[in-house]
């Protein structure tokens, strides 16, 4: 493959990365406008009284949805209640993949670029190589 192959791969790759920053910044925006609509015409349907209504072939109704989380510097007192409480299957405990990705390189790192034993088997790796870009 020839220098200027390369380069126009290059190329290529920048110019679809940019594109990619510009849609993900158009999506950001379209979801801004969403969620200020979605308000908006909740509020305008309850005050109307209105729970649903059909326009252009399409059925608007409101809809309600609960979220809950811990609240804050309470997760391992939440975590511990709800399995003293019999709740116990619906907690789960997780990982961080970066924070374990991290954890494995260091561990590597110190074992001769292996696994330890005791974690081999257990954890899958692999490393991805890819072009990084940066301005200047």
């Amino acid at each position: 493959m020839t220098n200027q192959e390369i380069f126009n791969m290059a190329d290529k790759l920048k110019a679809a990365k940019d594109h990619k920053k510009e849609l993900e910044a158009q999506v950001k925006e379209v979801g801004k406008e969403i969620e200020q609509l979605d308000l908006a015409l909740s509020d305008a349907m309850a005050e109307a009284d209105l729970d649903r209504f059909s326009r252009n072939g399409s059925t608007f109704y409101l809809t309600s949805r609960l979220f809950a989380s811990p609240a804050e510097g309470r997760k391992e007192e939440l975590m511990q209640t709800l399995k003293d409480r019999g709740y116990g299957s619906i907690v789960v405990e997780t990982v961080n993949v970066n924070t374990l990705a991290s954890f494995v390189k260091e561990l590597m790192a110190e074992n001769g670029d292996a696994v330890p034993d005791w974690l081999a088997g257990i954890v899958s790796t692999f490393e991805k190589v890819s072009v990084g870009i940066r301005k200047g």
